[in-house]
């Protein structure tokens, strides 16, 4: 799939006020500070397009980029940024599980796991809270390029084997990084893909 266009349509952290109409939405998430913002940027090839910050969690607006004049990347505030305190942290869960289980138009979310790290429970705990809610959704490693050697297939095959102990059937995943921009061609495939099979219904 080629990127033609990608603008910023708007920003909110209520639901309801997320653009009207039908195009597919493909919605971004995950801890603050795993290149989420980086990912999106390098995906539709435009560098500002979403603001990479080194401050984790700073987004804490459902973000709304209109691509191709055909379909949705959403951003979606990072979860489990500890510094934001009880209140902050409840705020965004609210933005996040409201977006996620009332927004008929999110077709896919794409859950970012740092590459890097042993499985953390919070990932694990929110993809099985997906799980129980019959979320669709895909695992998009980041941050690929910087484990040397064997490591990157060692930690992967280790999230695996952890995700495979709860779940029956693995749900699809892509592995990335968004300084060498590997996964962007299988990524926006995927995408793709769902959007000619919901045209052809």
């Amino acid at each position: 799939m080629d990127i033609t266009s990608a603008e910023f349509i708007i920003s909110n952290t209520d639901v309801r006020k997320c653009p009207a109409g039908t195009l597919p939405e493909y919605a971004f998430i995950g801890r603050s500070n795993v290149g989420k913002s980086s990912l999106i940027n390098m995906l539709t090839g435009r560098k500002g397009l979403a603001m990479t910050s080194a401050t984790p969690g700073k987004t804490m607006l459902i973000n709304h980029f209109l691509i191709n004049k055909s379909w949705y990347i959403v951003d979606l505030p990072g979860y489990g940024y500890a510094k934001r305190g009880m209140k902050g942290q409840e705020q965004i869960q609210r933005i996040i599980e409201s977006y996620i289980l009332q927004r008929e138009q999110m077709t896919n979310l794409f859950v970012l796991i740092d590459s890097r790290l042993a499985p953390q429970p919070i990932d694990l705990e929110f993809i099985e809270w997906l799980g129980e809610h019959g979320v669709p959704f895909a695992i998009v490693f980041t941050k690929s390029d910087k484990l040397k050697g064997g490591k990157l297939n060692i930690n992967i095959s280790q999230y695996l084997r952890q995700l495979q102990e709860q779940w029956e059937e693995l749900p699809p995943y892509f592995i990335t990084s968004s300084e060498n921009r590997m996964g962007r061609e299988e990524l926006l495939n995927y995408i793709e893909s769902i959007n000619k099979e919901m045209n052809s219904k």
